[in-house]
């Protein structure tokens, strides 16, 4: 199977020669890479370059910088990375942020994931992370790929239509659970790792402030007031201890008081509290047997 990357970078001159170095190391090789420098003011475009000689299948693409920094950007830019390679033909599409690193053999093994399954529609990892380890605390289970490598059947991202534009975040995710609602299989594979690079939501924010974003995200996503406040309840166990958990509360109850706008439709929306209930039931069936919270399945299904 033939498979096409996709990277938005913007002012990752600090790891985006990693993630290149991560990349061409790969034991197979995609069809072409098309890095998207989305008006970056430092070397990105340069460290880039560098590598374009060596390798006829990495390309750039330059966007002009935006007064507008929303999170629409990621969509806008494998948009135009999609345009540009209209004449190729491949299998499988990848969303892989600028920020991550991972084994030599990571895309043969996810590649080899969809040629043995043919409902497979959207397959990644789990990711570390600074001592976090998204396969053991994290509460999304293995219906659920995180968005700085998520690998698309090509048939799946055209079905979902593509990445859909938000403005507060979100664009991986709505995509995932897009495809589980048309019946894709969505797998994490927690047989790999990628690493990643630099915490999740902080590349233009501090953490207190990420935090902030992510509570309205959730809100914003149709995330239940239930879940939230289970979601609450234990991130004030990790560091920033209370403070974090509040934050998030914060956030999400900023957004539900200003009744912000949802890009994403009701059904969804109902979808997404039935699987976070259900995923809530699985939690608390494991601590009733004295199970570790980290080390159980949450996965529900499609």
């Amino acid at each position: 199977m033939k498979y096409l990357l996709v990277t938005s970078a913007r002012n990752e001159a600090k790891f985006i020669e990693t993630t290149i170095r991560s990349v061409v190391s790969q034991t197979l090789a995609p069809e072409r890479w098309v890095i998207v420098d989305d008006g970056s003011t430092d070397d990105t475009a340069l460290i880039v370059e560098k590598y374009l000689k060596n390798y006829h299948w990495i390309e750039l693409l330059r966007r002009p910088n935006r007064p507008d920094r929303s999170f629409t950007g990621k969509a806008l830019a494998v948009n135009s990375a999609l345009e540009h390679v209209a004449s190729l033909r491949f299998d499988v599409v990848g969303n892989l942020d600028a920020d991550v690193s991972f084994g030599p053999d990571y895309m043969a093994f996810l590649i080899g994931k969809f040629a043995a399954d043919p409902e497979l529609g959207v397959a990644g990892t789990p990711f570390t992370e600074n001592g976090y380890d998204s396969g053991k605390d994290s509460f999304e289970g293995g219906n659920y790929v995180a968005g700085p490598c998520q690998l698309f059947r090509w048939s799946c991202f055209r079905d979902i239509g593509g990445y859909v534009q938000s403005h507060c975040g979100g664009v991986d995710w709505i995509a995932v659970m897009q495809a589980r609602m048309r019946g894709w299989k969505v797998r994490s594979f927690p047989e790999r790792r990628f690493h990643h690079l630099r915490p999740m939501g902080t590349a233009e924010k501090g953490k207190i402030a990420a935090l902030f974003a992510y509570g309205r995200k959730d809100y914003y996503l149709g995330g239940s007031p239930i879940w939230q406040l289970f979601r609450v309840a234990y991130r004030i166990t990790k560091k920033p201890y209370v403070i974090g958990g509040l934050t998030l509360l914060a956030g999400y109850s900023w957004a539900a008081v200003r009744r912000t706008k949802r890009p994403v439709s009701p059904e969804l929306v109902r979808f997404h509290r039935h699987d976070q209930m259900q995923k809530l039931r699985a939690i608390l069936r494991s601590l009733s047997r004295l199970k570790r919270v980290d080390s159980f399945s949450l996965d529900t299904g499609a």
